[in-house]
């Protein structure tokens, strides 16, 4: 069974040789203990996109051709989504644990929803989130651990979660980026994390395959290639993703909000359009779920609540967290997005590439080590 996104943090912790650290992923016994690590998160890199980019992606396209670094596939947690992705990197736990079980998710006695990207201070972060991350753990056993992340990322909910206890280094839309990085990766030993979300963007907005997806890339290659050339003997790069991707067309879009029926016993919508959560009212779930089963045959897997946690999809769940869960839960699959216009911006139902569910081109991320003074 492959390796997770939960994996990365621990293994860099053990090759910097903190306490606690554990590899399950094998380096240290392929490129053995260094004093300096850097690990970047390309928001949207899947494993199953690295063909279709490498044609603009000079330093991955050698990557894929066995010539540089080191490749092999982990997979993301479920749902396949940057907020539950990034926690479970930073935490090195599955949403059931952390709770960050969502993109958007109920906050559990209300009607509200937390969209976690713009989530500020309410609810309480440590409580939300009460886990430790790995950043914290490093600094608490001497070994530095910074990140360098867009200033506008400063302060918020989701920042916290992922990264608390990380000593941060804000960077400007001016700033040139790998050069930040590479600033603070030779400034002094330790982890150094970095994060790029162009790439996903591209997808969201134009498509994977766009021309603006690949141009996205090429950014994205000569970031990489920027931190690769800058490695000096004693450090290492870890390159890693939050989660795939694909394209749904216009006959895979269901809209819960105008299709009959489908609204009907349903409170508060929270997940995104490829795995919904369904709170509903009160004695209303089997219906909903029946109904939805009936609607979306072979298009969605449709559970309830406690279904969809006894799959172990989303890891063991602290009881703490169950709420979080719809009372019906939708997970599509093939290319079906489920979207909501009603309780939604507008703009969500013009994406044109998603993610969020369970197929491997969603679910699949690479893991790509490279090595000061040998790749």
């Amino acid at each position: 069974m492959p390796g997770s996104i939960c994996d990365v943090l621990p293994a860099a912790a053990a090759l910097l040789g903190a306490s606690g650290g554990v590899d399950r992923l094998g380096l240290m016994e392929s490129i053995g203990p260094k004093d300096r690590v850097a690990v970047v998160l390309v928001d949207g890199l899947g494993r199953h996109l690295l063909p279709e980019l490498a044609g603009g992606a000079p330093l991955l396209a050698s990557v894929l051709g066995g010539g540089t670094g080191r490749l092999t596939e982990l997979t993301c947690t479920f749902p396949s989504t940057t907020p539950s992705s990034l926690v479970s990197l930073g935490t090195g736990a599955w949403p059931g644990r952390h709770g960050i079980l969502g993109f958007t998710l109920n906050v559990p006695g209300t009607d509200r929803v937390l969209t976690h990207i713009v989530w500020r201070d309410d609810p309480p972060h440590d409580e939300w989130q009460p886990l430790p991350t790995w950043f914290g753990r490093l600094r608490r056993s001497g070994i530095g651990a910074r990140a360098v992340l867009p200033a506008a990322f400063m302060g918020s909910g989701l920042t916290d979660a992922a990264y608390r206890g990380a000593q941060f280094r804000p960077a400007q839309p001016t700033d040139d980026y790998a050069a930040e990085l590479v600033a603070e990766l030779a400034a002094a030993p330790g982890l150094v994390y970095g994060y790029t979300a162009e790439l996903d963007t591209a997808a969201h907005l134009f498509g994977i395959g766009s021309p603006q997806w690949h141009e996205a890339a090429a950014r994205v290659d000569a970031l990489l290639t920027r931190l690769v050339e800058a490695l000096s003997p004693g450090s290492a790069l870890l390159v890693t993703a939050d989660h795939g991707g694909l394209n749904v067309p216009p006959d895979a879009r269901v809209d819960l909000d105008t299709e009959p029926g489908l609204a009907e016993g349903v409170r508060v919508v929270a997940g995104e359009a490829r795995v919904r959560y369904l709170h509903t009212e009160p004695g209303a779930a089997a219906d909903v779920q029946a109904a939805w089963t009936e609607s979306l045959h072979g298009r969605a897997r449709v559970y309830s609540r406690e279904q969809a946690v006894a799959t172990g999809m989303f890891g063991p769940v602290d009881p703490e967290h169950l709420a979080r869960i719809g009372d019906v839960v939708v997970v599509c699959t093939g290319d079906t997005a489920v979207l909501a216009t009603a309780h939604e911006p507008p703009e969500m139902a013009r994406l044109i590439g998603f993610h969020g569910g369970p197929t491997p081109a969603e679910m699949a991320i690479p893991l790509i080590v490279f090595v000061g003074g040998r790749w």
